[in-house]
């Protein structure tokens, strides 16, 4: 399905990208990994996953190496009249307790023209999504469907008794901000900024560079020298698919001093 050399590098990339905040934040509490040790990926893929999906797998990876923890159930549908209303994404038992957990990995750009607030400025690089709007799915859609009444026939099936879970969340976040700007924030972690990103009307300031357009599992990864470089005239040929159908693409850059830097060019 996927090479296993492919597969163990998009791993050390998920483990690599850090909790998008580090405790309790906005009535979140997150799910700290960071005393796991490095690992391998053990898990059997017999098909296909999207990036979101590929990032459960490893967060599930994560978890099993911990000798106090136990995946009891992932990706737990819960359905009325055969439709889904939508699913747990993980009940784990991690030190004699009982945890629902949802699993988050995202993308996301600083726009400071947007809102007032901080949190307000995160947004998806294709403006699709924000960081204000997870939340608050989170809050009010995915985490409160455990106690409907429709997911006590689920758990009762696991012998699970929801007054004793707790719900927290695990949210890794890429961060990306404005190209020659320099922000400051004081609410999410500052350790997820991975780049930058920078419009159209930037893209001269980097013609002596090279590029490389990773397919959308790469995202994962931290930047390195071991692929094929485009010239600054065939990257422009080839982007122009993306923006011409308003996609902002990652991008990796390497200028000639061989600095390595990761991006996005968004289409707006």
């Amino acid at each position: 399905m996927y090479p296993s050399d492919y597969i163990e590098n998009l791993y050390k990339g998920f483990c690599n990208t850090k909790l998008l905040w580090k405790y309790r934040f906005k009535g979140l509490n997150q799910l700290n990994l960071m005393d796991i040790p490095e690992t391998q990926f053990n898990r059997q893929l017999l098909k296909k996953r999207r990036l979101g999906q590929l990032a459960e797998q490893f967060a599930f990876n994560q978890l099993e190496q911990l000798d106090d923890c136990k995946v009891l159930a992932e990706n737990l549908q819960v359905q009325k009249n055969k439709q889904t209303l939508g699913e747990l994404d993980a009940l784990i038992k991690l030190n004699q307790e009982t945890i629902h957990l949802e699993i988050i990995y995202k993308f996301y750009v600083y726009d400071d023209t947007i809102g007032t607030s901080e949190l307000e400025g995160w947004i998806g690089p294709n403006r699709k999504d924000s960081l204000i709007e997870k939340i608050t799915k989170l809050k009010t859609k995915q985490l409160p469907l455990l106690y409907s009444s429709e997911c006590e026939s689920v758990l009762n099936a696991l012998e699970l008794d929801r007054t004793n879970i707790q719900q927290k969340v695990l949210f890794k976040a890429q961060l990306f901000i404005p190209y020659q700007k320099s922000i400051h924030f004081s609410q999410l972690n500052e350790d997820c900024v991975n780049g930058f990103y920078f419009k159209t009307s930037q893209l001269n300031d980097f013609d002596t560079c090279e590029f490389y357009i990773p397919e959308k599992l790469e995202w994962f990864l931290d930047v390195n020298d071991s692929v094929d470089w485009l010239s600054f005239e065939n990257f422009k040929i080839d982007v122009e698919t993306f923006l011409s159908e308003s996609q902002s693409p990652l991008i990796w850059i390497k200028k000639t001093d061989g600095k390595l830097l990761k991006s996005f060019l968004v289409w707006w």
